[in-house]
C-alpha cells in the first residue's frame, strides 16, 4: 500500500471537504516534505487523510522502509496508547504521527528502551520553542501541559518494536506520538486531558508544531546514537529527570500481574527506570506499569 496525501485531494478528508471546519486546516505535506525530507533522518513523509493506527501500518511495513520514514493521520479510528488504551480525537485537532527509527549495530538493543523517553524530550523541547508551552514528562510516556492550574495530559508516545532483528531490514523501533493541539474545553474525552490550545500555546499551526518536534527528535536522535545509546554521554538521562514531573512525587506504580508499589519517585536509573522509595526503606526500579501522581503530596 502507497499512502496518498490528505493534501493532495481534498475529497479524501472525512466528510469530503478540506475545509469543513475553518480553525483547523489540513496538514501541507508537500511544504512539510520540502522542510524536512532534506537529507538527514527524514527520508519519507506521508500525510494520509484517515487511518486506524499510524504505528500499525508502520509496523507493518518496517522491512522494506528505510529509517525516517514519517507516516501522519489527520485522524485515527484506532489510535492507541500505552496499555492498549484507546485514543481518540476530532479530525485535525491534533498531530498522530509514527517515526520508523532503526538504530542498528551502533546502539546496544538493551539502550533501545530510551526510545520512548527520548521522544518524550524531543516533544517537550520542540513544543516549547515553536508553541512556547511548558511541557512535563510524566513517567515513561505521557506529555503533560498546565490548564487553569492543573496538570493536563496533552500527549503521548507510544514504542513498538518493529521489524527482523538481524534481517535485511534491519529491526527497528515504531514511535508514535499524539498531541491534542486544538482540543477544546467540549471535546475532552476525559476530565484529565488537555491541549496546546488551552495551554495558552502561542501558535496552534500544526506544521509549524510538526516541523520543530520533528526537527527536536532529529537532532535528540542524533546525539544519542552518536555516543551509542549512552543516557548520560548523550545527556537524555539528566534532560529527561529535569523535565519530568514524576521524580520528586508520592506515586503509585501499577505493575503487571496486578501488583502495585506506592513510594517517592526519587530517581531514573541507568535503564530509565524510574526508581521509587517505598515506606520500609526500600528503592525499587519500576520498569514498566502505569503510575498514577497521588494528589496533596
Amino acid at each position: 500500500m502507497t499512502p496518498r496525501d490528505a493534501s493532495d485531494d481534498p475529497a479524501d478528508l472525512p466528510g469530503g471537504n478540506r475545509w469543513s471546519d475553518l480553525d483547523r486546516p489540513p496538514l501541507n505535506a508537500a511544504s512539510l516534505r520540502r522542510a524536512l525530507v532534506r537529507g538527514g533522518l527524514w527520508t519519507s513523509l506521508d500525510v494520509v487523510p484517515a487511518t486506524g493506527s499510524t504505528n500499525t501500518d508502520l509496523v507493518a511495513r518496517a522491512d522494506e522502509l528505510p529509517e525516517g520514514a514519517v507516516l501522519v493521520a489527520e485522524e485515527q479510528s484506532s489510535g492507541r496508547g500505552r496499555l492498549d488504551r484507546r485514543w481518540s480525537a476530532p479530525p485535525r485537532s491534533g498531530l498522530f504521527f509514527s517515526v520508523l527509527l532503526k538504530p542498528g549495530d551502533g546502539v546496544p538493543i538493551e539502550r533501545w528502551g530510551w526510545l520512548p523517553l527520548l521522544a518524550g524530550v524531543a516533544v517537550a523541547t520542540g513544543l516549547s520553542g515553536a508553541a512556547g508551552v511548558d511541557t512535563a514528562l510524566k513517567w515513561p510516556n505521557d506529555l503533560l501541559v498546565t490548564v487553569g492550574g492543573e496538570e493536563r495530559k496533552a500527549g503521548g508516545i507510544l514504542a513498538e518494536r518493529a521489524g527482523a532483528v538481524g534481517g535485511g531490514g534491519g529491526g527497528g523501533v515504531v514511535v508514535g506520538i499524539g498531541i491534542n493541539v486544538t482540543l477544546r474545553a467540549e471535546e475532552l474525552p476525559v476530565p484529565g486531558a488537555g491541549s496546546l490550545a488551552l495551554a495558552g500555546a502561542a501558535t496552534t499551526d500544526r506544521d509549524t508544531v510538526l516541523r520543530a518536534v520533528l526537527r527536536s527528535l532529529e537532532q535528540w536522535y542524533g546525539d544519542w546514537r552518536a555516543a551509542a545509546g549512552d543516557p548520560v554521554a548523550s545527556r537524555l538521562q539528566e534532560t529527561y529527570a529535569a523535565g519530568c514531573a514524576t521524580l520528586g512525587r508520592k506515586v503509585r506504580a501499577e505493575l503487571p500481574g496486578d501488583r502495585s508499589i506506592t513510594g517517592e519517585a526519587v530517581a531514573l536509573d541507568g535503564d530509565g527506570r524510574l526508581v521509587l522509595a517505598t515506606g520500609d526503606g526500600v528503592q525499587e526500579p519500576v520498569g514498566a506499569g502505569d503510575v498514577v501522581h497521588l494528589r496533596g503530596v
